[in-house]
């Protein structure tokens, strides 16, 4: 099944679990209201009407992220692929679904997800509510339809009751993945050294991070050009001429169907970076040295290479300075939030 078709295909399912006469009576919808601490200089979160941010939504989505009973073989969960303390992300270049199967793209992190306005690597979907379809429905990943996932959560009293807590209904289609983009939307990352060194704590950055700084932002490195704002990254997808033949995974051209989107990509957040190796949507590159490496060559010569990446005569030193610097943006208390575990 593919992607696309996986997200034309929740909104019909919608599943009401067991019969009145099967379950006690839960107690009625709660909604206890999240206010959320968002990190100095990110804009105020949109949430969408039909799923505003409770306590009640919050902890189901939690329990769901972290419960294997949504896979196939009851042995993958979300957190299996985003762990928490690497920013949500994972350290296999392609992270093993139900069976140990493969599918072909790295797992992203989930840092700042709520600010993301279209999701997968190419963008493929529109609403961070309907991701989750995604993994959960994937044969590669879960390999489980969002009927059976309700099936089994109306079965168990506590989830069935939780649900009706937080949305008054059962668990379905609908339920189910905003729960799951309820969770997320408070995994909220903005207090790294950098952060701290723009808030004035100017001693927070060694010598060497702030070497890095000045290449990161300056004409030669360039690289905010691409990674720049509050998220260090953009809503932009290009090709960085990491290949020459895309293959099976051509990117954003497996959703436009337009050859001029060969091989182009979400440009990434940099925040955590230092901590979600390995890189690319692949996961082909290892470390942070083989991803500059990769830049300061100038990328391969694809026709669909976007003309910013080109040699970049970086030394060895300046090489070096940019990766203390990119580990500038490490959160070290997000990697450690008790509240996401």
């Amino acid at each position: 099944m593919t992607r696309v078709t996986t997200i034309a295909l929740i909104a019909s399912l919608a599943l009401s679990g067991c019969s009145k006469d099967e379950q006690a009576a839960p107690n009625p919808m709660q909604e206890t209201p999240i206010v959320l601490d968002i990190p100095e200089g990110f804009p105020p979160m949109v949430v969408p009407a039909d799923n505003t941010l409770t306590v009640e939504r919050v902890a189901l989505g939690k329990r769901l992220f972290y419960d294997p009973i949504l896979s196939a073989d009851g042995r993958v969960s979300c957190a299996s692929c985003h762990k928490p303390e690497l920013a949500f992300a994972d350290d296999k270049a392609i992270s093993p679904g139900v069976d140990a199967r493969l599918g072909m793209r790295n797992a992203p992190s989930l840092a700042n997800v709520a600010y993301v306005q279209r999701f997968n690597k190419d963008g493929g979907v529109p609403k961070l509510d309907l991701q989750a379809a995604v993994p959960l429905e994937d044969v590669n990943e879960m390999d489980q339809t969002m009927a059976a996932s309700a099936a089994l959560l109306n079965a168990d009293m506590t989830y069935f009751s939780a649900f009706m807590l937080a949305y008054g209904r059962p668990a379905d289609a609908f339920t189910l993945t905003r729960a799951l983009g309820a969770f997320q939307r408070i995994l909220l990352s903005g207090d790294s050294p950098h952060d701290r060194f723009l808030r004035g704590e100017t001693q927070v950055l060694t010598e060497a991070q702030l070497r890095g700084r000045a290449l990161f932002f300056g004409e030669q490195a360039q690289c905010s050009q691409c990674h720049s704002g509050y998220l260090l990254g953009s809503d932009e997808f290009i090709n960085n001429g990491l290949l020459l033949d895309y293959g099976v995974d051509p990117g954003r051209r497996r959703v436009t169907a337009l050859a001029e989107d060969e091989g182009k990509f979400r440009v990434p957040s940099l925040r955590n970076v230092a901590v979600t190796a390995p890189y690319m949507h692949n996961g082909s590159l290892p470390t942070l040295q083989a991803v500059l490496e990769h830049y300061n060559q100038g990328g391969q010569a694809h026709p669909q290479k976007d003309a910013r990446i080109h040699p970049l005569k970086l030394s060895p030193t300046d090489i070096a300075d940019l990766i203390a610097f990119l580990g500038a943006f490490t959160d070290e208390g997000f990697l450690t939030n008790g509240a996401y575990r």
